[in-house]
């Protein structure tokens, strides 16, 4: 089969190198297995090849953390599965087989229906971004409807899953990002109000668009000193949520300011919870979906061979939204 794997660390136009012939991966315990047909492209893809990504596997390695495609096999112990269902998955890029390939391995345990009006495209992107704005938002920090949620990072593909989750919540969304283009984008896909961080004082901005209260709830994908400005705006008994680090930095928490604000800080990562939860939080997203409460922002889907560049162009910020790879000839297609 064809597999994009990571040889060694580097920038992913160097560490990356298309195996032809690479190993048909077998099913192990709580695993099923993927004849891929789209797979969604996302920044830890991309650190991966950097090392940088707190997951990455031993080299060489194919990454690629969500993937849709039909049943291939199942493995030791997984039931309610039918070969040929279409489904989309967290793959096994943890063991090194993502779904940058014709077949990847799935965790059983986060797999997941795709609806038949639903595009493979569409579904590739959705899984990752919506379930973690959702555990984020809903689960996390419980957000209630008339408060104010600030997006950072808010045209990547986890902000501007957030900016849509929040919406749907019935929150008071302030998107923050970086240019013309994203900011009207954040316009586009729902934010009331959209800050230009290259334009000034961030957290001035906030506190004048909300009386001088700060946000409720910060929606964090940033980290380093986005994170740190986040924590002078954040209102008291606000809630902020650690989602990660497209800085190259994680936000470091000082102890005596979170105290002395009455804050908190909040890790946020969608590992851990069983397979009802995950089940249920799919049918409620499935069902705004439906609704056009949100939808997948899916920013360009990208040819097989074409891999490198569309990771070179994460790392470059030069995409807003979500890139999706196109694995098989029924990426563009539905059921």
């Amino acid at each position: 089969m064809r597999a994009w794997q990571t040889v060694k660390t580097g920038r992913p136009a160097e560490a990356l190198v298309l195996n032809t012939h690479a190993a048909i991966p077998e099913a192990g315990p709580g695993m099923l297995r993927l004849e891929v047909c789209a797979a969604g492209i996302g920044l830890p893809d991309a650190l991966m090849c950097l090392g940088s990504y707190p997951l990455t596997p031993a080299l060489p390695f194919t990454q690629g953390q969500e993937a849709v495609g039909r049943i291939d096999a199942l493995g030791p112990g997984v039931r309610d599965r039918s070969p040929g269902q279409r489904v989309v998955a967290v793959t096994g890029f943890v063991a090194g087989h993502g779904g940058f390939a014709d077949r990847c391995l799935a965790l059983d345990d986060f797999c997941l229906p795709v609806p038949e009006e639903m595009s493979n495209a569409e579904a590739a992107a959705f899984l990752i971004p919506m379930h973690t704005a959702y555990i984020a938002l809903q689960r996390r920090a419980r957000l209630a409807a008339g408060e104010t949620l600030l997006v950072l990072g808010a045209a990547g593909g986890t902000g501007s899953a957030a900016v849509q989750v929040g919406n749907a919540l019935g929150a008071r969304v302030i998107a923050v990002a970086g240019g013309l283009d994203k900011t009207t984008y954040c316009a586009r896909i729902g934010a009331e109000h959209v800050i230009d961080y290259r334009d000034g004082d961030l957290c001035a901005r906030v506190l004048e668009l909300t009386a001088g209260k700060g946000a409720d709830v910060v929606y964090d994908p940033v980290g380093g000193a986005t994170f740190a400005e986040a924590t002078r705006c954040v209102a008291h008994e606000g809630r902020l949520l650690v989602v990660g680090f497209a800085s190259g930095h994680w936000g470091e928490v000082q102890v005596p300011h979170l105290v002395n604000r009455n804050y908190s800080v909040m890790g946020v990562i969608p590992s851990g919870y069983d397979r009802a939860f995950r089940e249920a939080a799919h049918a409620r997203l499935l069902a705004w979906w439906r609704q056009g409460t949100i939808r997948t922002m899916v920013d360009e889907i990208v040819a097989f061979e074409h891999l490198p560049s569309a990771l070179e162009k994460l790392l470059d910020r030069r995409v807003t939204g979500k890139l999706v790879l196109a694995v098989s000839s029924e990426a563009q297609r539905s059921a």
